[in-house]
């Protein structure tokens, strides 16, 4: 690497990783520093991530966001600070227990304000579930950690505040009978039904106050092959509200058997009745108690057969960032500290050519 040049990610003038050092571009944390750098990059250019949101009647629709909006505040001015795997204290006062790191957290370098909290999603286009489709069907997986619901069940707890508004939202609970066993499959399955009738009442109520959550970029290959399509770069964000129809992909009305995507609106519908009742959640325990014979290091998987009908539209299609433009957003050699343990940097260090 030249000695001249010195590493850095577009629009990133403040952050707690130091892109000088070989450790800042490991599998992980490159996993969430390039798509940071991603929307800055597309805000200097007015591209405007593609915002995955809901109706309410709890349709999904997308709309556009903007960079400044998605971070909250200017992606590239001199305040802006960008905080990596951090704790984000507004989210705290509703659950207790060890705190959660979030993937990135934005803060105001001037006045130290918490801006925003958002989990990133770096994602391959196509996945293994349609790479052999034809490219207008291909689709990415998205794995859901349990974390990110805890971080939804706030974005949700943070709407019902007051005394009024706690009560507002326990009467939107209402539609489940009192279950005394919850960690009982039988007696939860039954009420199941009810359960995600009132999560979606929850979610119709509070449509006007969505809030992204998760931001999906999607690198795009050649099929099932390590090479990067000439427009291979785009931007999705998930809304929080738009995380609970993930789950609402399948008809539910005669459930037999409790999978994944069942098991997390309930412990998201656990996690708001436990805050109406006690002014918080004990978030952990509520998934070792609630696992239903299912592993808990992942709440879910969406495939990519299933998330085509989310991302669907021009952008899936047509990404509108280039990969001759990568080397706009990775600067001054950055490239070569990469270690290839996951296919995005893979593919990167067996592209030299877009660098030239």
């Amino acid at each position: 690497m030249d000695s001249n040049k010195t590493p850095a990610l577009f629009g990133q003038k403040h952050s707690s990783r130091d892109y000088t050092k070989a450790e800042c571009w490991g599998k992980n944390q490159f996993n969430s520093s390039f798509p940071a750098s991603l929307v800055a990059y597309m805000h200097s250019k007015g591209i405007k991530p593609v915002y995955i949101c809901t109706t309410p009647s709890n349709s999904v629709v997308h709309k556009y966001l903007d960079g400044k909006e998605l971070l909250g505040i200017d992606p590239l001015g001199e305040d802006a600070y960008y905080n990596y795997e951090a704790g984000f204290a507004p989210y705290e006062v509703y659950y207790q227990g060890d705190r959660e790191k979030i993937d990135l957290v934005m803060l105001n370098n001037e006045t130290k304000e918490l801006l925003t909290g958002l989990e990133v999603k770096l994602t391959a286009l196509p996945d293994n579930t349609t790479k052999n489709l034809p490219e207008t069907e291909w689709g990415t997986e998205i794995v859901m950690r349990p974390p990110t619901i805890c971080f939804l069940a706030c974005t949700i707890c943070a709407n019902y505040n007051t005394i009024e508004e706690k009560e507002h939202l326990r009467s939107l609970l209402r539609k489940v009978p009192q279950i005394n066993h919850w960690e009982e499959i039988e007696e939860v399955l039954s009420h199941y039904n009810q359960i995600l009738a009132s999560i979606l009442a929850v979610s119709t109520d509070m449509c006007d106050k969505q809030r992204p959550l998760i931001i999906q970029p999607i690198w795009k290959t050649e099929g099932n092959k390590m090479r990067l399509k000439e427009d291979c770069l785009d931007v999705f964000v998930w809304s929080n509200l738009s995380i609970i129809q993930m789950c609402c992909t399948e008809d539910s009305s005669n459930i037999s058997k409790l999978n994944r995507f069942h098991r997390t609106i309930i412990w998201l519908y656990k996690m708001l009745l436990d805050y109406v009742t006690y002014d918080m959640f004990d978030y952990k325990r509520i998934i070792r108690l609630q696992s239903y014979n299912l592993a808990n290091d992942k709440a879910f998987a969406l495939p990519g057969t299933k998330s085509h009908a989310f991302l669907k539209g021009d952008e899936l299609v047509k990404p509108r960032i280039s990969k001759y433009e990568i080397k706009n957003i990775i600067l001054g050699g950055g490239q070569d500290l990469l270690s290839p343990e996951r296919r995005f940097d893979a593919v990167l260090v067996n592209s030299p050519d877009i660098f030239e």
